[in-house]
């Protein structure tokens, strides 16, 4: 690409970033000029903000280097991921695997000598997101998020809401680390560099494990009255909701859960876990009873947020590898905590793995910052969409406040920081 795409596909990218923030400005504007409400609301929709911003540059790309080129990057880029999230995500949300999933979150918090409502939400902030280690980071969130909106469906204040989702967002971005496939950014160099699950847990996961536990903790004993009063009416509304619903088969839990493994042991074949999904997709259809809505355009529209981030993403390694091969260890752990806020950690960790020469320390200090900063912002960790898709229509006017999310990622990230920089690089 020629050097005057290279700016403009930075410029668009900053754009993008800078459009996500002020996402909350279109939604009013929606409300203000109700006949051209369509157009502000979805340019007011966060997780379209990068695929609308793509498509700009492919606009540019037909203009500047000609329709061959621009159709030619645009088949060059890896949409994988994108792919994966939306069929793990929609199966994740099923009502089968939700089934199974509260179950087994129950079972943990009816083991804890606590109440029952803090109870569960402890173990939504901590086990759920430390089982994105072994079901993927892309399904905790969904499946966090999910079990999340009845507690914000009381009378809970703001200051609650965003602590909570700040506190979610990071514990996911750093509970897949205990294994070498289920985060992104570690899927990302994982091949290229040799590790494995016991090169992850050995140096990353009993620490984000132990940052996860004091978030969760920390958050829990903030809002423990508000949990004491909400979980008790949660737990006799679901009681109530359980008795009229029909109880979920144990064989098509069972046939659910093996299609999610599938599409986790596939996660780099696009072909197979689609095939699975329509599989799912058939299942679904045959057994309706047993459904309830499929997120379908949640998981289109997180789908097409990271197929923006991968098409304006592809075109910014001229100053972010530079930026990176000039930092020390320490710097660049710092420095990927920072950048990860304006860009997706999977793509930071990527461009990082193109780097030759790198030391051991240098990768654990890229890695670990790209998953430490994965909360601050709703595009530095791809499940960010997904559990804010799910969880927006909670918070005034539809939106997630970009600063306020900031600023509720902040205290477990800076928690994060302290486990990761203080503690022994590896056991």
């Amino acid at each position: 690409m020629s050097e005057l795409t290279q700016y403009v596909a930075a410029a668009l990218f900053a754009i993008a970033v800078c459009h996500t923030f002020a996402a909350k400005l279109f939604e009013k504007l929606a409300h203000r000029y109700p006949a051209h409400h369509g157009v502000f609301h979805l340019l007011g929709e966060v997780e379209a903000v990068f695929g609308f911003w793509s498509i700009i540059l492919f606009a540019w790309l037909i203009y500047a280097e000609g329709f061959s080129k621009a159709v030619e990057y645009a088949d060059t880029r890896n949409y994988t991921e994108p792919l994966f999230v939306f069929a793990i995500m929609v199966i994740a949300a099923s009502k089968p695997v939700m089934f199974a999933a509260k179950k087994l979150v129950e079972s943990v918090a009816n083991a804890l000598p606590i109440n029952m409502g803090v109870a569960r939400y402890f173990v939504l902030m901590t086990f759920v997101p430390l089982l994105g280690s072994f079901i993927t980071e892309p399904a905790a969130m969904t499946l966090g998020a999910l079990m999340l909106l009845q507690y914000f469906q009381q009378r809970g204040s703001n200051v609650f809401k965003y602590g909570t989702i700040g506190v979610l967002f990071v514990n996911v971005s750093i509970g897949g680390t205990l294994t070498h496939f289920a985060a992104p950014p570690v899927l990302m160099v994982a091949a290229t560099w040799n590790w494995d699950t016991v090169y992850m847990f050995t140096h990353f996961g009993w620490k984000a494990a132990i940052a996860v536990l004091i978030n969760g903790a920390v958050l829990t004993m903030l809002f423990r009255q508000y949990l004491t009063e909400a979980g008790e009416q949660i737990i006799k509304e679901r009681a109530m909701a359980e008795s009229e619903q029909l109880a979920v088969p144990t064989p098509l839990i069972a046939v659910h859960l093996l299609m999610i493994a599938g599409i986790v042991l596939f996660a780099h074949h696009a072909p197979v876990f689609l095939g699975i999904f329509l599989l799912f997709m058939g299942i679904a259809t045959a057994y309706p009873q047993y459904q309830d809505r499929l997120i379908l355009r949640e998981g289109l529209m997180v789908g097409f947020f990271l197929a923006g981030l991968v098409v304006l993403g592809g075109l910014q390694s001229w100053w972010l590898q530079p930026l990176l091969s000039q930092m020390s260890p320490t710097s660049v752990y710092y420095g990927a905590t920072a950048l990860t806020a304006v860009t997706d950690n999977a793509a930071l960790t990527y461009l990082g793995s193109l780097v030759q020469g790198l030391s051991e320390e240098f990768k654990y200090s890229l890695v670990a910052g790209a998953v430490t900063g994965g909360g601050l912002t709703i595009i530095a960790n791809a499940p960010n969409p997904a559990g804010a898709s799910i969880l927006r229509g909670r918070f005034e006017d539809n939106n997630i406040n970009p600063g306020a999310l900031f600023l509720g990622a902040l205290l477990p990230t800076v928690i994060t920081i302290l486990c990761f920089q203080l503690l022994p690089m590896s056991l």
